[in-house]
């Protein structure tokens, strides 16, 4: 299953971010403390998000637990355990002192699943606690980082320091670094090959 979301998150960053030219990135994510096995797809947009915060340099909000898998057209899909995985991030940061920044970031479609424990609905009420629910990974994207995902203009391109526009040049600066040290290692090649026939001569 973890196979299934590094597939779909390789094709979501080939539609969304090379459409018109090929890119280059060679990327690994490792889960820390895992002793058990991962029986669902659920970890797909933070895992997400992780590869994005690194290509782009930009921060995400470490006050905020998510879950949510998704599709390669960045579209949330509902996952199992709900209330459970909200409920035991609830308790941690309780144990730590909540203070109004701490939340979870759910799939809308797990909106109607929800059954909470009093203390989490007491918790959020109070503004201690928030559930944030959504339709697409570029929504939660923009609750982690405070930042606008950018939508893609008409010539191509994204509005100018948004999370796409500094992930696409990020992007681009990696293909273009890979594609010189290519080309040199191609031109070196190519005068160690011509000197030695030249030695021959």
């Amino acid at each position: 299953i973890h196979e299934k979301a590094i597939l779909i998150i390789s094709n979501y960053l080939g539609m969304k971010y090379a459409q018109k030219k090929p890119i280059s990135l060679s990327a690994s994510i490792t889960f820390e403390q895992l002793y058990s096995l991962i029986e669902g797809d659920s970890a797909t947009c933070a895992e997400m998000y992780a590869l994005l915060s690194s290509i782009a340099g930009i921060p995400l909000s470490q006050s905020l637990a998510v879950t949510g898998s998704m599709d390669q057209n960045g579209d949330v899909q509902p996952i199992g355990g709900v209330n459970e995985k909200i409920e035991g991030f609830f308790e941690l940061c309780k144990s730590r002192g909540l203070d109004g920044s701490h939340g979870v970031i759910i799939p809308q479609k797990n909106v109607i699943n929800l059954m909470l424990n009093q203390d989490v609905i007491d918790a959020i009420e109070e503004g201690q606690f928030r559930i944030y629910a959504i339709d697409t990974m570029e929504e939660g994207m923009e609750i982690l980082t405070g930042m606008k995902t950018g939508a893609l203009s008409e010539d191509g391109t994204y509005l100018e320091g948004s999370i796409n526009f500094l992930i696409e040049q990020r992007l681009t600066a990696i293909t273009e670094a890979l594609r010189e040290k290519k080309d040199k290692k191609n031109n070196d090649s190519d005068e160690n090959e011509g000197a030695r026939s030249s030695d021959d001569e």
